[in-house]
């Protein structure tokens, strides 16, 4: 009987000790990531459907505790009924609570939209701004939020942390880090500038594809190579 030949064992990864890790290093690996994730995803871009920065600001106030298909089944009939900041400052407040209701949380994000509304007509005359300072200055927006109106409609370097960019980075090893604001701070220092708002967009979408919180699918993952499976 012939012999059956050896069953090919994969050799573990080392494991990679981020405590101490290199900065140098770690921008090296983050820069690879990145670079993978382009391959991965070429075209990864917001999930929210929006024409403008006035819509995908209320899009992303929508989607807290929602997801995105959710919002954008429910923000065609919001944005024709009211287009912009003065309409829906004008608003009756059950009547917008009736269109967002499937959002969930629906009476808060009522309060939060009209809020935020009132505010871009008193002080910005129905513009949404571009700074970060004058985005966090309106009412309930915090600084994910202001980042990804930064990003997406104003083409400016920001670094969105969600559900997902937070998992992720510290999966990758890229922060040990658990605080949101601190996350976006240690990103930034790993990234130019200029990739910061495509890397985010790309590894939302890794999140929901691949590195999902339960069981992700590391035998198909694309970062594999540079990843230290932290808590997977």
């Amino acid at each position: 009987m012939a012999l059956k030949p050896p069953r090919r064992v994969a050799r573990p990864r080392p494991r990679l000790n981020v405590a101490r890790e290199r900065l140098e290093d770690r921008r090296a690996r983050a820069r690879q990531i990145a670079r993978a994730l382009g391959r991965a995803y070429p075209d990864a871009w917001c999930a929210l459907r929006h024409e403008n920065p006035w819509q995908l600001l209320v899009a992303t106030i929508l989607s807290a505790q929602c997801t995105d298909a959710m919002v954008n089944q429910v923000t065609p009939r919001l944005f024709d009924d009211y287009p912009g900041p003065r309409e829906l400052s004008a608003a009756a407040t059950n009547a917008i609570e009736a269109i967002i209701r499937p959002t969930g949380f629906f009476r808060q994000k009522t309060k939060a939209l009209q809020g935020v509304a009132r505010s871009l007509v008193e002080h910005h005359d129905g513009r949404v701004p571009q700074t970060m300072d004058e985005l966090r200055a309106l009412p309930g927006v915090g600084r994910k939020t202001a980042n990804v109106v930064l990003g997406t409609a104003f083409d400016k370097p920001a670094i969105f942390v969600d559900t997902h960019v937070r998992r992720l980075s510290g999966r990758l090893g890229l922060t040990t880090k658990d605080d949101p604001d601190k996350i976006e701070l240690d990103l930034q220092a790993l990234l130019p500038p200029k990739e910061w708002t495509r890397f985010a967009h790309r590894l939302i979408h890794h999140g929901r594809q691949i590195c999902v919180a339960r069981r992700p699918r590391c035998s198909v993952c694309p970062l594999a190579a540079w990843c230290p499976r932290i808590g997977a």
